[in-house]
């Protein structure tokens, strides 16, 4: 069964802005690679077949926006390196008001945007206070949302885009 998800991906001079942060090497620390940096918008998991959320996400994505990223590294716990992305609540919305039948259930809270830098990894302990707070920022139109496949391998997640939907214009 695939495993899906909604997500707007940066343009490059964003991917640039993120790539040009400092990735040391950090014990039981992994980094996420250029091709994973995307905003996930909702996951739905393990579905069947993507023919129903395809259906579901025509025409219903939401309005174009802004998306401003940074301004700075933050952290989730101790578990994940993490950049905000502001400006996609509405887009994440309406994407769930679509897709809430299908899929596992949305999460009950707020959402809150952002790129995943790196995840500690499982019975590791990091301390990832020192690994936040470097400056980074971006702004960049959202015209589009994309359903993704996450292939899981050896070397981490390889995303396919399944189908894009365009957002209506402002």
């Amino acid at each position: 069964m695939p495993r899906l998800f909604v997500a707007v991906w940066p343009p490059d001079e964003v991917l640039d802005a993120v790539a040009a942060l400092p990735r040391p090497d950090v014990e039981g620390l992994r980094w996420t690679s250029r091709d994973q940096w995307h905003v996930t918008l909702r996951f739905l998991g393990s579905v069947e077949s993507a023919d129903p959320v395809v259906d579901a996400l025509a025409g219903a994505a939401g309005s174009a926006t802004e998306a401003v990223l940074g301004p700075e590294v933050g952290r989730f716990g101790q578990r994940v390196l993490h950049v905000p992305v502001d400006g996609l609540e509405q887009v994440a919305r309406a994407v769930v008001r679509a897709t809430k039948r299908l899929g596992k259930p949305p999460e009950p809270r707020p959402f809150h945007g952002h790129l995943t830098l790196a995840r500690v990894a499982k019975g590791r302990r990091v301390d990832l206070r020192p690994l936040a707070g470097a400056a980074v920022s971006g702004r960049w139109s959202v015209g589009e949302v994309c359903l993704i496949e996450s292939r899981l391998g050896r070397a981490g997640a390889r995303y396919e885009v399944v189908a894009r939907f365009p957002l209506k214009g402002p």
